[in-house]
């Protein structure tokens, strides 16, 4: 006899299923953050063979499907490389990649949003590229990229939903058990669009404040 009813275990279930979620996209967001600003910096800099490397895979993973590229990683990779890989590690490396394609190119719109002259001067001051690149140039550009970057995690925190497809048990993958055992789907998953958008408007939060303060921050050192 089928249980058409909710219990308590459900709550639980759905909060470990939101833990994965927020650890598959914390873990993917730091890796595609230093991958992205690598690639960026290489493609700015024109680095010759990293940089051309860096914008093809830059293109093919920001104009291919996210579930295309999840299926490729969890079933082509392991095959490739002759490798054991579970959903979860699966769903972490193409999200990694996925946010590092589009974190290249916020990195290399914001670097050449810089005055040209102010780097010019500070090279004929004698600075160094690694101080211009750390002390003029970074403080500026982490500015203009703060608001898509926000924007960028909201949205990658919303395609955390597709890694339920090759069977991750994040908040998705959870909605989709409770409503295949409750037979509620107006209950289920408006509770599940619910919980991605306060996840969305307290990283929405987060971002705004930090942009404040790296604002107050310029306008403190200008002075």
């Amino acid at each position: 006899m089928s249980n058409n009813g909710f219990v308590p275990y459900d709550l639980i279930v759905l909060l470990k299923g939101i833990g994965v979620s927020l650890e598959v996209f914390i873990i993917s967001s730091v890796i595609g953050v230093i991958l992205g600003c690598l690639l960026g910096l290489a493609r700015h800099y024109r680095v010759t063979i990293i940089g051309s490397i860096s914008t093809f895979i830059s293109e093919f993973l920001k104009n291919s499907p996210v579930i295309v590229q999840l299926f490729l990683i969890y079933f082509g990779l392991p095959i490739f490389l002759g490798i054991d890989m579970d959903a979860r590690q699966a769903a972490t490396i193409t999200l990694s990649g996925n946010t590092a394609a589009f974190i290249s190119v916020i990195v290399v719109s914001a670097l050449a949003s810089i005055d040209k002259g102010q780097i010019e001067a500070a090279r004929v001051f004698g600075l160094s590229e690694w101080k211009i690149l750390t002390k003029i140039v970074t403080p500026q550009a982490l500015l203009v990229a703060i608001a898509p970057l926000v924007g960028l995690a909201v949205n990658q925190l919303q395609v955390t939903s597709l890694i339920s497809v090759i069977g991750v048990m994040d908040i998705t993958k959870v909605g989709q058990i409770l409503n295949q055992r409750t037979w509620q789907p107006f209950l289920v998953w408006p509770v599940i669009g619910i919980t991605y958008f306060i996840l969305s408007w307290v990283l929405s939060k987060a971002g705004l404040l930090l942009e404040n303060r790296l604002k107050k921050h310029q306008s403190w050192v200008s002075i």
